[in-house]
């Protein structure tokens, strides 16, 4: 019996749910191993070509944000020192 085999007739022996339950997980493992390799894109994906990538993993992995989960999140206080980098430089800045 063959692998491909073995699997086929333990499907079988499955109640429908759990069925789908080995095809939801197997379309998972897929787009997993398809996203591993695409992870890292040659230079010249645009930002915009990104930002679709993003939004496709997320909406293929159930994860939703709402404005609930936003809120609160700004740092408020009056101010906060930076450090910015310009020609290798470390400038120290205090942000209002």
């Amino acid at each position: 019996m063959t692998f491909e085999q073995a699997v086929l007739e333990n499907l079988r022996e499955l109640p429908a749910d759990k069925q789908q339950e080995v095809l939801d997980f197997i379309q998972f493992l897929k787009h997993k191993l398809s996203a591993e390799k695409s992870h890292i894109k040659p230079d010249g994906e645009t930002f915009w070509e990104m930002t679709l990538r993003f939004r496709e993993r997320m909406e293929w992995e159930g994860i939703e944000f709402t404005d609930e989960d936003f809120a609160n999140l700004r740092d408020r206080s009056p101010g906060r020192e930076v450090e910015i980098f310009y020609a290798n430089f470390p400038f120290h800045v205090l942000m209002f």
